[in-house]
């Protein structure tokens, strides 16, 4: 009788850890979700831009932004795992998305790096402001304090490596001019110092 009681216990909590590993997910919502594969694609598309920029010219901006990017990247697989969401990236290789529309904007952001290295710098700048200004919105879609943490993070180092590409730039006679962003908002960015983010 005790052993059989001993069984029974045992089924219930083994039922009980599936039933809570099963229902992680359900904590987020439908929008939460969608945010973060969304996110982690995109953080993909930076590090996978900025690796084909750097074999083409060797710009170490190039070099150090990726393995920057690269830390965003597993922020995000990070938040994945937890919730047991499906990394919509896993096992696709550099310049390969799931997502049809940013497989199109890589191959665009792509053939404007061929052109010229500023052109490729100018591609950096324009990939860091659209990564501050969709992060912008995903704040508004929660209130999980460990996704808010990761959106810090990542907004934080994009924050930086806006400045980084825009100060490539000067020296080369160009201004570059937010298309996401307002203009107030990239003022302060480009005017703020550098950060040490999640530090």
């Amino acid at each position: 009788m005790k052993k059989l009681i001993l069984i029974g216990f045992a089924a219930i909590f083994v039922l009980a850890s599936c039933n809570k590993d099963n229902s992680i997910e359900s904590l987020l919502t439908e929008q939460e979700k969608s945010d973060l594969i969304f996110l982690r694609q995109e953080e993909k598309l930076a590090h996978d831009v900025y690796v084909y920029a750097y074999q083409k010219y060797g710009h170490f901006v190039f070099n150090n932004i990726s393995n920057s990017e690269q830390t965003h990247i597993d922020n995000m697989t990070g938040l994945l795992s937890k919730y047991n969401v499906v990394d919509p990236a896993a096992g696709l290789a550099n310049g390969v998305f799931a997502d049809n529309d940013l497989q199109e904007l890589y191959n665009q952001l792509i053939t404007k790096v061929d052109i010229s290295l500023i052109d490729a710098l100018e591609v950096g700048a324009t990939i860091e402001d659209l990564d501050i200004s969709d992060i912008q919105r995903f704040y508004a879609n929660t209130t999980k304090s460990d996704i808010l943490r990761v959106y810090d993070v990542l907004t934080c180092g994009s924050r930086n490596h806006l400045r980084g590409f825009t100060g490539q730039l000067k020296p080369l006679g160009v201004t570059y001019s937010p298309q996401f962003l307002s203009v107030s908002d990239y003022q302060n960015i480009i005017n703020g110092s550098h950060e040490n983010c999640g530090k």
